[in-house]
């Protein structure tokens, strides 16, 4: 009749839940005295349910009973199966009371909701520092040991994911799924995809709140932020030069070693740096793939591109810490710090005179030349 009447007369003394029958609240006392009266005859693993052992022991036997009748995709409790039918139906049942965002799992809704309260009950014992998800905090857990526990079958370079590992075999199946849907481009990884699209789009959403410059994407909006911030967090362990930009150290530690692994096809020169081959070999080509939308002046890296564009916005991003005077590029600006500090580093072989740039030197080391053959010219004269 309870079933009727909805009363649930046995309630909890430790939790006030409450249940339709007694049974059911003594299963439930287990939670709180911590009874697994349960045991797997296999590995002694117990359970607190009867029906969480015979779900246990699917894992010893292999057997998966529960198959898709979409894809034959087997599993091993009917649960499971019926959480994965929901990825060929596209029921998302689950809500977020705060933002409207559904998802297919009530766990994953749970997880998602502590994106606003803000909770993250997985903390590390080696640094204290918090986690809303578990798999995050495994993941961290293996920067304090250095453990990278899946490692590639084809090259043997080891990983500390496994999401990490499946991506890289890729690069040896030449496998690419992500396509873009615009001009069909196909990549290997799904961020990169992400990347490409705003090539179509040119939206650009990550903005700087000291210049106004705009980003396409946000960790490129952190990279600009230490030029203004003069962060430089990644610093060469030989002779301690900081960089605001790992590429830039790695590029930086070759000329400790003198390694240049990258050599052209045509001529033989080396470059330590793959980017540095690739501009090199248009010196062979004469390709120039990047060209202004003002003016249609093509360039073959895009750098001299973006300090071309300056002509045209008048953006002077280099600023003077003495007198304020801005300049478009860097080399400019360090030339006019020179006429603050009065230094002259570049001097003449022949006579030792000094000068602050380069280009000076040369025009100085020219009129040693033409001395030289006046020189010449005269003594031939005399001998006549």
């Amino acid at each position: 009749m309870v079933t009727h009447t909805g009363e649930k007369p046995f309630s909890c003394s430790e939790c006030d839940s409450c249940f339709t029958e007694f049974g059911s609240l003594k299963t439930h006392m287990r939670c709180h005295t911590g009874e697994k009266p349960f045991s797997c005859s296999e590995c002694g693993k117990t359970f607190t349910l009867n029906a969480s052992l015979k779900m246990h022991m699917i894992c010893h036997t292999g057997e998966t009973p529960f198959s898709c009748s979409e894809c034959s995709k087997s599993f091993t409790v009917n649960a499971s199966l019926k959480i994965h039918m929901r990825c060929h139906t596209g029921e998302k049942p689950f809500s977020c009371s705060e933002c409207g965002k559904r998802f297919t799992q009530n766990g994953s809704l749970k997880k998602h909701m502590r994106f606003h309260t803000g909770e993250k009950p997985f903390s590390c014992s080696v640094c204290n520092k918090s986690f809303s998800d578990r798999a995050y905090l495994e993941r961290h857990t293996l920067t304090h040991t250095g453990e990278k526990p899946f490692s590639c079958s084809d090259c043997g370079k080891s990983f500390t994911e496994n999401g990490s590992l499946k991506t890289h075999m890729r690069s040896h199946a030449g496998e690419k799924p992500f396509s873009c849907s615009v001009c069909n481009k196909s990549f290997s990884v799904n961020g990169h995809l992400k990347r490409h699209m705003v090539t179509h789009t040119r939206e650009k959403p990550f903005s700087c709140s000291e210049c106004g410059k705009c980003f396409t994407e946000n960790g490129s909006l952190k990279t600009h932020m230490r030029c203004h911030t003069g962060e430089k967090p990644f610093s060469c362990s030989v002779c301690n030069t900081s960089f605001s930009r790992t590429a830039q150290l790695h590029r930086h530690m070759l000329s400790h070693t003198a390694e240049k692994p990258f050599s052209c096809s045509v001529c033989n020169k080396s470059c330590s740096d793959r980017a540095h081959l690739e501009r090199h070999m248009r010196t062979h080509t004469g390709e120039k793939p990047f060209s202004c939308s003002e003016c249609g002046k093509s360039f073959t890296a895009n750098g001299s591109l973006k300090t071309h564009m300056r002509w045209h916005t008048g953006e002077k991003p280099f600023s003077c810490s003495v007198c304020n005077k801005s300049f478009s590029v860097s080399g400019h600006l360090k030339r006019h710090m020179v006429t603050h500090t009065g230094e002259k580093p570049l001097s003449c072989s022949e006579c030792g005179k000094c000068f602050t740039e380069n280009g000076s030197l040369k025009t100085h080391e020219m009129s040693h030349r033409r001395e030289a053959r006046l020189q010449m010219t005269l003594r031939q004269r005399l001998v006549v």
